[in-house]
């Protein structure tokens, strides 16, 4: 299992919240980043939570930054929306980017990504919410607006579009800190056959040792 830190970050200042709401700022990103990376974490992602919403992309400079004295995998997402996005994140010192709110919207583009920069470099991130019983929806805009659409029929098409990771947190779970969101990961998990990044909800070791034991392939 790799233990993988995810860093939201709104107006330049990583921020905290309970299902993706009431955000609050708990820190410098460069500062907080540094410190997970000392504390021996395997990868780092860095989430621009509003960049889709105001269509901008703001994080380009952190990653910058943190990639000169950071040396683990670095994963950058919210905004990414063209081609030259992902260039930009690439040549700014990320490894890879996060799709979310854009493939929604615009699926192919998953594809297009995958093409030119393959499929290692691209993960699908996909923020998803229980509506129903036995059902999930994705949302976009970091928990914002609904999709529309269901969420093992959107796992199944990413893949197919050749993303070469999914990163999924549970919004009802998010900030929590009473466990992951196993009902979730047992409806997904037959139907995943990339590497999965499963968050939302972790709050002590128990939850990572109980999750590693049910399913070992997750990060």
């Amino acid at each position: 299992m790799r233990i993988i830190t995810r860093l939201d970050i709104k107006n330049n200042f990583v921020i905290k919240g309970i299902n993706l709401e009431g955000l609050r700022k708990v820190g410098n990103p460069i500062k907080l980043a540094t410190d997970y990376y000392n504390s021996g974490v395997d990868e780092i992602i860095l989430i621009d939570a509003v960049a889709s919403l105001y269509n901008r992309n703001n994080l380009f400079n952190i990653v910058e930054k943190v990639s000169e004295s950071i040396f683990v995998p670095l994963t950058l997402g919210g905004g990414i929306r063209s081609i030259n996005d992902i260039d930009n994140a690439l040549n700014s010192g990320a490894d890879k980017v996060a799709i979310n709110s854009h493939a929604t919207e615009n699926p192919n583009f998953i594809n297009e990504a995958v093409k030119i920069f393959g499929s290692s470099t691209i993960t699908v991130y996909i923020e998803a919410k229980k509506i129903t019983d036995k059902k999930w929806e994705p949302y976009k805009y970091c928990g914002r607006e609904k999709t529309n659409l269901d969420l093992i029929e959107w796992i199944k098409k990413v893949q197919d579009l050749g993303c070469g990771e999914l990163l999924i947190t549970s919004i009802d779970y998010e900030g929590m800190q009473n466990g992951f969101d196993l009902e979730m990961l047992e409806k997904i998990y037959n139907h995943i056959d990339v590497p999965l990044i499963f968050s939302g909800g972790c709050g002590k070791i128990e939850d990572i040792t109980n999750i590693n034991q049910l399913y070992p392939n997750i990060s």
